[in-house]
């Protein structure tokens, strides 16, 4: 069975972002071990505060981002230069506008909040403000770079994706280096770097693109048609970034408000872990959905459900690989990574683990709305559920409830979403069936149903098993891997699967 070229060109891109995840994520994970212990718990829990202001405040971009990456994947599929053109001209100088509005609101509103209503210790208010100051300057520069991202990523160059990644991991590697060598305030010196990277970054994307993109260089006009059409579509989508900053960077704030900032370093580390290893689908799905966009564009409808379809159940496998293991070793994770662990960062770790799986029914399913460009039933019942979570947390808290209830709401909210709500809105809108929504349903559930057992009685007799931590946190990972791997093979993946890949792997071995 030959493999079809856009499965090719997936697969090939797939590769490549994995190795830049597997570097980027261990660097990742040293500098945050580093940061977090020359900031202290107390200043690295003021910058995700403070930083999380300032992501609240950009969620207008976000909305904006969805949309300029739909309409330049959708125009390069349909291969009309000079729409593509006019698209990124448009698209880039919205998202600058908005970037300058950003400021103004976060120099303004998002000051004042700041100042007056976060959880900041009296001798460090003067710092957390200069630290501010600089993650607005560094969120200007990544919400002028979306179109730029957004075109490297449509055009999947996912090379050059991957090395301005690692090259960004690597200035940041280097901070942990100066932090400790310098007579700086260090949570400055730090929000200074940050900013300092990402305007390395923002120059070298913005002259790669005019180099080797012909939609990048003549960026003068804006196409009032088109910017309508993207403002129509981010309109939509704008609503369900509201929710998404609320629920994200909001709650970062939410908890600053009740509780101190070793609460925001627990919830922040427990993100950072699941952010790890949900680049392992996130980078899959970077590389699978401009295929499933642009079949979409060339009239291909079967094709494109077919690869959404089979997309996603790759995709929960993917993340379940990894989800029972960091769940059953996390305590042993975290306290080998950290040379301090905050109160609360475990059990925040694998409630987020365990929302994630939920998470990728959602995000994978909305890619059929995505492609069709008809978000408007999404974007009016998603958020309607997700902006519950605010008030009820607050609520939650303000009569004396733990932190974590955010996360059970996180939990609970995520389920609902990828379970109920995006099944009926692609049978709803892009005309899928129940039998094609539960043709992925029943093989994931088998799989985790299947996987589970073994791991978890190696968990409950873990110390007749496993005589000290080391060995235990070594034999857990790997027997869940191997259990899980074994089971997604034989009664997650079809017959036919099986048989590509083991003939896409011995034709590799041929050319060796």
């Amino acid at each position: 069975m030959a493999v079809q070229p856009g499965n090719k060109t997936i697969v090939n891109n797939t590769v490549i972002l994995y190795i830049r995840m597997m570097f980027t994520m261990l660097v990742t994970l040293y500098t945050s071990r580093v940061v977090l212990d020359v900031l202290g718990v107390e200043d690295y829990g003021i910058y995700q505060a403070v930083g999380g202001v300032v992501l609240v405040l950009s969620f207008v971009n976000n909305a904006l981002a969805n949309g300029t990456s739909r309409f330049l994947t959708f125009e390069i599929g349909v291969g009309n230069a000079d729409t593509l053109n006019r698209t990124f001209s448009t698209v880039l100088w919205a998202n600058v506008g908005l970037a300058l509005i950003v400021v103004l609101f976060a120099e303004t509103i998002g000051l004042w909040f700041v100042s007056n209503q976060l959880i900041i210790p009296l001798e460090r208010t003067k710092v957390a403000i200069v630290a501010y100051h600089f993650s607005i300057a560094t969120c200007f520069l990544q919400l002028v770079l979306v179109p730029y991202n957004a075109s490297i990523i449509s055009h999947e160059n996912m090379g050059v994706y991957a090395y301005m990644s690692i090259v960004d991991v690597c200035l940041k590697l280097l901070i942990c280096y100066l932090l400790n060598n310098n007579g700086i305030d260090k949570l400055i010196l730090y929000a200074g770097f940050l900013f300092s990277i990402q305007l390395l970054i923002t120059l070298f994307c913005f002259v790669y693109c005019y180099k080797h993109y012909s939609e990048t260089r003549k960026c003068l006009k804006v196409d009032k048609g088109i910017l309508r059409s993207v403002t129509s579509y981010s309109s939509w989508s704008l609503i369900a970034s509201t929710e998404g900053a609320l629920n994200n960077q909001g709650a970062t704030v939410l908890i600053n408000m009740f509780f101190s900032p070793s609460v925001v370093s627990a919830r922040a580390i427990a993100n950072q872990v699941n952010m790890a290893a949900n680049q392992f689908v996130s980078n899959f799905r970077t590389a699978v959905n401009p295929q499933i966009v642009k079949k979409y564009a060339i009239g291909d409808f079967e094709g494109s459900k077919k690869l959404l379809l089979e997309s996603t159940k790759y995709s929960f496998y993917m993340m379940l690989v990894l989800s029972i293991p960091i769940c059953l070793v996390a305590e042993d994770l975290l306290s080998i990574w950290l040379k301090e662990v905050p109160e609360y960062t475990v059990v925040f770790l694998r409630l987020a683990i365990l929302t994630s799986l939920f998470q990728v029914f959602d995000t994978s399913f909305y890619t059929a709305l995505y492609a069709k460009g008809q978000i408007k039933e999404n974007a009016l019942t998603a958020p309607a559920l997700g902006l519950l979570i605010f008030p009820i947390s607050y609520c939650l808290f303000k009569i004396g409830c733990s932190p974590i209830a955010l996360a059970w709401a996180m939990l609970v909210f995520h389920a609902i979403l990828g379970l109920i709500q995006k099944p009926l809105l692609i049978i709803h809108i892009a005309k899928y069936t129940w039998r094609d929504v539960f043709g992925v349903f029943i093989p994931c559930f088998r799989v985790f149903l299947l996987a589970i057992p073994i791991p978890l009685m190696c968990c409950i007799y873990s110390n007749v098993l496993f005589p000290n931590t080391w060995l235990r946190f070594g034999g857990l990972i790997v027997v869940s891997v191997l259990n899980t791997c074994i089971v997604v093979w034989f009664w997650g993946l079809t017959k036919n699967v099986r048989s590509l890949i083991i003939g896409y792997l011995r034709n590799k071995m041929r050319q060796v």
